[in-house]
């Protein structure tokens, strides 16, 4: 209600400006344009988004560098904060190389368990 309000001012003050001094062809045009961008903002949602939310977010746009990355031969599109540096990738591998190492001893230390309560088994 409060955008109604808003351009519904804008367009009366349009029209309060021109009709004493023009005829309805001058001042039509502009009050026209104005209460259809007025109802549109108002009761049309685009991509289901509040008007706040899009003003909010069109401003984000606006005042935002686009940043684009381009790496050669490479067929995957990345966004800037997703890319890693190789010293990330080392750690990640040297990471994953632990836990791989950490899932085989695990592994070991249970068959060693089952081999030892076999033993005690065949013993007694």
């Amino acid at each position: 209600m409060i955008i109604c309000a808003i351009g519904g001012s804008i367009a009366y003050a349009i029209y309060l400006s021109l009709a004493p001094y023009y005829i309805w062809i001058t001042w039509l045009p502009p009050v026209a344009i104005v209460s259809i961008i007025t109802i549109a903002f108002a009761f049309v949602r685009p991509l289901d988004l509040s008007f706040t939310k899009w003003v909010l977010l069109w401003i984000q746009f606006s005042l935002l560098p686009q940043k684009r990355s381009w790496i050669k031969s490479s067929g995957e599109v990345t966004h800037p904060a997703g890319l890693q540096t190789k010293t990330q990738n080392k750690k990640s591998k040297k990471e994953q190389e632990e836990e791989a190492l950490a899932s085989k001893q695990d592994k070991i230390r249970g068959l060693q368990k089952f081999l030892d309560a076999e033993k005690s088994k065949s013993q007694q």
